[in-house]
């Protein structure tokens, strides 16, 4: 009977002990953010606090965009113009540390507001060469001599109205390449798509929104008067984001993105008379980039 009223005992007592363990643990457990995967395994921790940083290099495309010229003696728009990325061919200046911001990177650093949403602010050194030669339709006006003092346009000539003209270098080179710099802050949110049973490797999705200021280095000539004009604040940017993150250790991970982008630019320098000439332009772009990042 005594033996009976023990195995009781023991019973109750070992249910109580597995209730406190149970409340203990469901107290301590981190709140981490909800998927929208429904994977089996889930993080046993929590993000939120985490800072990290991020360096690698980007692709960009553009789509055909309007260019306009203005200044004294001039008001002209090329339409649809083509132009592309000017990637740096693969080489040790990647792994230098003088020359890493030569080819075109990408740089940000952030904070964990919660456990899968964060704030970053970043740097996209982007390029973007226009086509030379090429043929794009042209409205506006160009006079004999423009800007001050007189620059001879001699062929180009004219008054327009959708005509298609040969753009050549005696008439305009127009590139951003050093670059064509979006400054952003941006919002992120993560989505775990697997986790490894040692919760040290994992695959989570990232989206993000994000805007910010435009500053390109412009180099432009326009008949054969310009320069590689100084960074300005040229306007502004918006774009948004999604990507991958594969945790190749709790805090390492490898990402790659893409990134859709407007950029609205009102004050492009182009031969160096800041105060009288300048051009302005709308770019849509898609950005793919891959970083190696450091979560802390």
């Amino acid at each position: 009977m005594k033996k009976y009223y023990l195995f009781v005992f023991l019973l109750v007592f070992s249910k109580k002990l597995s209730a406190q363990q149970n409340i203990t643990t469901s107290v301590n457990r981190p709140k981490i953010g909800r998927s929208i995967f429904s994977n089996e395994l889930k993080r046993n921790f929590s993000r939120k606090g985490d800072f990290f940083v991020m360096w690698g290099y980007n692709h960009s495309w553009y789509a055909k965009s309007d260019i306009n010229f203005k200044g004294p003696g001039y008001d002209f728009t090329l339409r649809d113009v083509v132009a592309n990325d000017r990637q740096t061919k693969l080489s040790w200046k990647y792994l230098e540390p003088s020359s890493l911001s030569i080819p075109q990177f990408n740089f940000h650093f952030g904070y964990f507001i919660k456990d899968n949403y964060s704030i970053s602010l970043g740097w996209d050194h982007m390029k973007y060469v226009m086509d030379i030669p090429q043929k794009v339709k042209i409205d506006g006006h160009i006079d004999a001599t423009v800007s001050e003092p007189g620059i001879p346009t001699g062929r180009y000539a004219g008054v327009y109205n959708g005509e298609m003209l040969e753009v050549g270098p005696d008439m305009l080179r127009f590139e951003h390449t050093d670059g064509l710099n979006y400054a952003s802050a941006e919002l992120e949110r993560y989505d775990d798509i697997w986790v490894a049973y040692s919760q040290r490797t994992s695959l989570t999705m990232e989206t993000g929104i994000g805007a910010g200021l435009v500053v390109p280095r412009t180099d432009a000539h326009l008949f054969d008067v310009g320069k590689n004009n100084y960074w300005n604040i040229a306007g502004y940017g918006v774009s948004a984001k999604l990507g991958f993150k594969f945790y190749i250790l709790k805090g390492l991970y490898l990402q790659n993105s893409t990134k859709v982008g407007y950029i609205d630019l009102t004050k492009i320098h182009t031969t160096g008379r800041n105060d009288i000439d300048g051009a302005s332009q709308k770019i849509k772009y898609i950005q793919n980039y891959t970083v190696l990042g450091f979560q802390f």
